[in-house]
């Protein structure tokens, strides 16, 4: 009988286990079929034929495989009903998963967190959920984790360390952070599963509360660790105590004033600084309104000391510190025995004295000034102030009467508020004259000294009587007189004196010693045998006074004869005459000429050493100056041309003038030496006319030679004579109308050659023409050209190194004509001249 298996159940199968056995079972049954196929065969065989024993053999086995067949069926459907329970159990429990994971990712997903995860080194950093966008934390990744941006410093610096701990060494933490906008975040680190999680979480309600009060907490104990030290630094032992008045801390300077090894010897041993009746009264007498301020005393270091003990209290304990006020103690005694001892002087002393305190009131006076105005003894022991004394002494008229009192007043009153004494003179009506000074006290206060000066007042005016009168006899003498006393001071001089010695009325003032007068006269007459012969004379210890005269010579130029002359009562006169005009007319004549003749040595030399150093930079003007003109320099346009020939023609002009300068000052200084030789005159005219030829040319102006009667050689420096001419052409072409002649004569006299040149010119004024020959003077007006003044100036100097003569000669309108004459025996000219 065929087996029918359900195939499509077995196809089902959904797991790798129950394919594998739908397959077995479909290869399995299509065997059991075709045995069963064969079976059947096989029996509608054995009708025909007899069964044998082999027949019955195969037919079991068919028999046992059908049997497996179908143990093996029951077998995968069962298997298979399991896989489909395991199933639904694994599908049920996936979803079930899902669903804790969407409400977790829910949880975490929140705006009032965010969590940072850390997957290993290298990773970058997964982030899940935000903060709320008021705490100013940033959404973006990049920035949320620019912890400084968003954080304060401290909170930032604190996370970045911990979060690197965290990563490196897998150190978890929490902290409680503030943003800069000043919201409280709460931080947590923490490692799991190889990853590094750090969860923000915005703080809020009681829990923000609880995390800024940790925060302050946190500065607070900052702040009171600042506090410490510097307490701890201070030289004051300083200390704090719990309510029952237990010692909490102290500083060094307590460890050391108590001889305490460290703070915690101090706080095991209980170490006091102040004893037990002070630390009661300090507990008994501070409260939280009040503190407890007193010095008291107690032993340090074996010493006894005073300290200025200040203590507080509130509701967390007391705290306190003391200052070390020995010295303030010991001072402020001994100013107390001092001012005893001084009011007991004060108080013996003939002038009176009165000392007033800060508020201006009587605080000390002697029995002078009781007895010096007269008043009671009550009266002052009420202690007046310094108005109320002075409005007294008004009413009771012992006080001068000024134009304005309450103007007087004040300035009397004013000693309190300047820093130094005020002396003042009191005319008193009963015929007194009081000397008052006012030493005001830099603590405040001042104190009143009152010098009678009644009979020292009448002695002076009759002496100074006597002293006008002597004074008036001496100050008209023409003789200067001082007059010295035993002890070396100057008792008086006169105005004669002063003026010889250059000395000033506060300078030879009476009680001057004769160091001052000395050192003062010293410049003007520093001789050993000076003034300290004087000072020997009038302060020595010789037996015997004598008369010396004599004569001294000060740097002033005087002339002084002198004498010294002693006088009773061991005092000493010295007189000075003046005789400077009778003796000194003929060496000041001296000096004045050598005066001049160096001062005029000086001038030459600036003038030749200023000359020489301008040569220099000019001929490098006008060299570079020809260099810009040469063609392998470059075109040059129009204008650059012109600016170069005007740089050239005044760099050329400057350079005149500073050879001329310079020729003029080694003329002065007598250092210029002529090349004596042989000249031809008429080669030297044409070297001149060729040097001039420019210029004539440009100015349109001709020249005419004339030099038939001229030697045909003469003595001279060719170059000096060249020069000469050149001047003097230079001279007439400046003047010379356009398109006029100038003409240049030389012939031979007797005993001279001379030169011509004129022309028809303006002429020199006949105010001027006495200074034609003077520097820098330019002569006549109307020149195309004003130069420096020194072209006939060297035209003089050169003609007289040759021992010629040079002339002008013209009338204003007409003309002028520049004569030269040189000498032909230059030798024989030489020695007339000397």
């Amino acid at each position: 009988m065929p087996v029918q298996v359900d195939l499509d159940a077995m196809k089902q199968v959904k797991t790798p286990r129950a394919r594998i056995a739908s397959k077995s079972l479909r290869s399995l049954l299509a065997g059991t079929t075709a045995l069963v196929t064969a079976s059947a065969g096989a029996a509608e065989a054995a009708s025909e034929f007899s069964v044998s024993s082999l027949e019955v053999v195969n037919f079991a086995m068919v028999i046992g495989a059908i049997s497996a067949a179908m143990i093996s069926a029951i077998w995968l459907i069962r298997e298979r009903g399991k896989i489909d329970a395991e199933n639904a159990v694994l599908r049920s429990s996936l979803a079930d998963a899902n669903a804790h994971v969407a409400r977790y990712h829910a949880l975490v997903v929140d705006r009032d967190r965010r969590i940072i995860i850390w997957e290993g080194v290298g990773l970058p950093a997964e982030f899940l959920g935000n903060l709320p966008a008021e705490t100013g934390a940033p959404q973006s990744t990049a920035d949320f984790l620019a912890f400084g941006r968003w954080l304060d410093a401290r909170s930032a610096a604190g996370l970045q360390q911990a979060i690197d701990q965290l990563r490196s060494s897998a150190e978890r933490f929490d902290l409680v952070l503030e943003t800069v906008r000043g919201h409280v975040i709460e931080a947590q680190g923490r490692v799991s599963g190889g990853r590094a999680f750090v969860r923000f979480v915005a703080l809020s309600n009681v829990r923000a509360e609880l995390a800024s009060l940790k925060a302050e907490r946190a500065r607070l104990v900052a702040s009171l660790d600042i506090v410490q030290t510097l307490f701890d630094v201070l030289d004051m032992p300083v200390w704090l105590r719990d309510p029952d008045g237990n010692l909490n801390w102290v500083n060094s300077a307590y460890v050391q004033a108590v001889e305490g090894a460290d703070l915690h010897d101090v706080l095991d041993r209980k170490l006091e600084l102040l004893g037990t009746a002070t630390r009661e009264r300090v507990r008994a007498a501070a409260t939280t309104e009040r503190p407890f301020h007193e010095k008291v005393s107690t032993v340090i270091g074996g010493h006894r000391r005073f300290l200025d003990v200040t203590d507080v209290r509130s509701g967390a304990g007391f705290a306190g510190l003391a200052r070390d006020v020995s010295i303030e103690e010991d001072v402020r005694e001994e100013l107390r025995r001092t001012l005893r001892s001084h009011a007991d002087t004060l108080d013996h002393l003939a002038t009176p004295v009165a000392i007033f305190d800060r508020d201006q009131r009587l605080q000390f006076f002697n029995q002078a000034f009781q007895r010096l105005w007269d008043l009671d003894a009550p009266y002052l022991a009420r202690r007046p102030d310094n108005g109320e004394f002075l409005e007294r002494l008004r009413v009771e008229g012992k006080l001068p009467e000024p134009h304005s009192w309450r103007d007087w007043k004040e300035q009397v009153l004013s000693v309190y508020r300047s820093i130094e004494a005020q002396p003042h003179l009191w005319h008193l009506p009963d015929g007194q004259t009081l000397n008052v000074f006012a030493n005001a006290h830099p603590q405040g206060g001042a104190t009143w000294i009152f010098e009678n000066l009644t009979e020292k007042v009448d002695l002076e005016a009759r002496y100074n009587t006597l002293l006008r009168v002597q004074g008036e006899t001496i100050d008209h003498l023409a003789e200067g007189i001082c007059v010295f006393g035993p002890d070396g001071k100057l008792r008086l001089c006169n105005t004669a004196f002063r003026a010889l010695w250059g000395l000033s009325e506060a300078e030879t003032r009476p009680g001057a010693h004769i160091r001052d007068v000395t050192a003062l006269c010293r410049p003007s007459y520093d001789q050993p045998d000076g003034w300290r012969m004087f000072a020997g004379s009038i302060t020595g210890f010789d037996d015997e006074r004598k008369t010396r005269d004599g004569r001294i010579e000060l740097a002033t130029g005087l002339i002084l004869d002198y004498a010294v002359v002693p006088l009773p009562d061991a005092q000493t006169m010295i007189a000075f005459a003046n005789v400077t005009d009778s003796v000194g007319a003929e060496r000041m004549l001296t000096e004045k000429n050598e005066a001049l003749q160096k001062a005029d040595k000086l001038k030459n030399e600036f003038v030749q050493h200023v000359s020489y150093e301008l040569r220099s930079p000019l001929t490098n003007i006008i060299g570079f100056t020809d260099l810009l003109r040469t063609p392998g320099m470059g075109e040059l346009n129009d204008r650059q041309a012109e600016y170069l020939d005007h740089i050239s023609t005044s760099s050329s002009m400057l350079l005149t003038i500073v050879n001329d300068i310079l020729d003029l000052a080694t003329v002065d200084a007598g250092i210029m030496r002529l090349e004596i030789g042989d000249v031809a005159a008429a080669d030297l005219v044409a070297e001149a006319a060729a040097l001039i030829a420019d210029r004539l040319k440009e100015d349109g102006l001709r020249l005419e030679i004339d030099i038939a009667n001229a030697p045909a050689a003469m003595q001279g420096d060719h170059q000096r004579l060249k020069q000469i001419l050149f001047k003097l052409l230079m001279n007439a072409a400046n003047f010379a109308p356009e398109g006029s002649v100038i003409r240049l004569a030389c012939w031979r006299d007797t005993s001279d050659t001379v030169f011509t040149i004129s022309d028809s010119g303006p002429g020199i004024p006949s105010d001027m023409l006495k200074n034609a020959f003077s520097r820098f003077e330019t002569g006549g007006q109307g020149g195309r050209r004003r130069g420096a003044g020194l072209g006939l100036s060297i035209v003089e100097s050169f003609v007289g190194l040759h021992h010629g003569q040079v002339t002008i000669d013209c009338r204003e309108g007409e003309g002028t004509q520049v004569t030269c004459r040189i000498p032909h025996d230059l030798e024989a000219s030489r020695d007339a001249a000397e």
